[in-house]
């Protein structure tokens, strides 16, 4: 499966949009296609971080359990989650620009067993178009929560 990368432009410091997109505990709040997210660590956000996340997905609900594997803030963290024999790797990367934040947002699905390397090539061809409009639908909506809250607004129950 090949690589897919989304960016935005946010109107927010880097520090308050890195600590939108690590706000686990409010993205159902945030993001429209979350149904559900329960956290299964303690403590703060960071590496080992863990969650189940259900979502509508292809008009579907998929609940997947995900983790942090790399954490440097406010400029980048790395979650990875497996999943029906993929190993899929999302780099969240936020850098100042205009006066805002330039979040870059990178999804990479890698095969683990035999029939998803057969199968990945062809199921990426069909899969690649949706999940783009995926990750830019969430990533706007992520972009909105911060504007929202520099713009003054309270933050999501």
């Amino acid at each position: 499966m090949s690589s897919l990368t989304v960016s935005t432009q946010v109107a927010a410091s880097v520090e308050q949009t890195f600590e939108v997109f690590t706000d686990i505990g409010k993205a159902s709040d945030r993001i429209p296609t979350i149904t559900s997210i329960k956290v299964m660590s303690d403590g703060p956000f960071g590496e080992g971080t863990r969650w189940r996340e259900t979502r509508m997905m292809f008009k579907k609900e998929a609940t997947e359990e995900m983790w942090v594997t790399g954490f440097e803030p406010p400029n980048r963290y790395t979650v990875e989650a497996n999943s029906h024999g993929m190993l899929y790797q999302t780099l969240f990367e936020f850098t100042p620009e205009s006066g805002g934040t330039r979040v870059r947002w990178t999804f990479n699905g890698t095969p683990q067993t035999l029939v998803t390397k057969v199968t990945a090539p062809i199921l990426g061809l069909m899969f690649n178009g949706m999940m783009k409009k995926c990750l830019k639908g969430d990533l706007e909506a992520l972009r909105d929560a911060c504007e929202g809250l520099n713009a003054g607004e309270s933050a999501a129950p």
